[in-house]
């Protein structure tokens, strides 16, 4: 019976060593490699998102204007009915108040809508932006052997930070 358990202790051993010799080769395989982006870099540092921020301003000038007549227009009348109201009739200085609201709701209105048509513009000029840099990012993990790439951390360090290459990349493929 000793010579079962001695050989079974035998045999033990030998497994032990066994995996104690292969968790080295495995800890090596079973590494990451980890990556981070910043979103907001590539979004206002990239020459795509430069030429969108002009092509933007371009597009809503006209608009953009026509608000600022507006706005002048609005506040002319405001100030005009302040000074004229103490000579003015009830009745025409409650249709100054009127019109003055009028104008104001149609401001209110329009400047809302302003603000969507900028909002939306601005979302699909990021989205091809964001499509262009995925493609880029999906190419450089592939490359250099990136098991993940992050884009939201409340902190990541330098060493894996790519936001320089995949912005010299998105410069280069614009």
């Amino acid at each position: 019976m000793k010579t079962a358990s001695a050989t079974m202790t035998k045999y033990l051993a030998v497994l032990a060593l066994g995996w104690c010799s292969l968790a080295p080769v495995q800890a090596q395989t079973s590494a990451s490699r980890i990556a981070w982006i910043s979103p907001e870099r590539i979004y206002n540092e990239s020459k795509l998102a430069k030429l969108a921020e002009e092509k933007l301003k371009e597009e809503f000038k006209s608009r953009e204007k026509a608000m600022a007549e507006m706005a002048g227009r609005l506040k002319s009348a405001s100030e005009k009915l302040e000074k004229d109201a103490p000579a003015l009739s009830e009745a025409e200085r409650v249709k100054r108040q009127r019109d003055v609201f009028e104008l104001d709701k149609e401001y209110q209105r329009r400047q809302r809508e302003f603000r969507e048509d900028v909002s939306q513009r601005t979302n699909e000029e990021r989205q091809a932006i964001s499509e262009k840099a995925t493609r880029i990012i999906k190419q450089l993990a592939s490359v250099e052997g990136f098991d993940i790439v992050l884009q939201d951390a409340v902190w990541a360090s330098n060493r894996i930070d790519i936001t320089e290459k995949v912005l010299s990349a998105l410069d280069k493929d614009k």
